[in-house]
């Protein structure tokens, strides 16, 4: 989806509102696809002060695996995304922090929506905060059962629990 700027660029006061559905069926975390149900997008885009902005609401449901414990969950997602409108930039050096918008003074909402999803999403992904994951030696999930694994002993500290068996 397009977001044509040009009116909001010449200050007549316009103000786009956003309330849109998107999919994104090449959208990959990992090696899977998270985003089955979609993106909702809600916002608006406006002129202040000779400043055109951008401002959003995402929302979608993150289906994936938790990299601990491989189980499947869902996770609910909403954060906001405020972005400065421009049409060219004098120093190329700030172009993380605007938008800018093509030559016919447009912005794919689409590319934007993408690579916001991109940066709010955590480098691992975890079914709960406390997932104990498996254990390393039977691979029982911890979560859901407890293993009778013996722990390993740090060679270097074999020595000190032979201390403590002496006593």
């Amino acid at each position: 989806m397009q977001l044509d700027f040009t009116g909001l660029f010449n200050s007549s006061g316009d103000v786009l509102n956003i309330d849109e559905k998107l999919f994104f069926d090449d959208f990959e975390y990992g090696t899977y696809k998270p985003l089955t149900d979609g993106v909702s997008v809600k916002g608006r885009a406006y002129c202040k002060a000779d400043v055109a902005h951008l401002e959003l609401t995402l929302s979608f449901i993150f289906n994936g695996i938790c990299d601990r414990c491989a189980d499947e969950f869902s996770r609910e997602y909403s954060f906001g995304v405020n972005k400065v409108v421009v049409s060219h930039l004098e120093n190329e050096d700030d172009d993380d922090e605007y938008l800018i918008a093509d030559a016919d003074n447009k912005i794919n909402l689409d590319d934007t929506v993408y690579e916001e999803i991109q940066l709010f999403l955590p480098q691992k992904m975890l079914c709960s905060d406390d997932c104990k994951g498996l254990c390393p030696k039977c691979g029982k999930n911890l979560n859901r059962e407890k293993c009778d694994c013996e722990k390993d002993v740090d060679p270097r500290m074999a020595v000190l629990l032979q201390l403590l068996d002496e006593e």
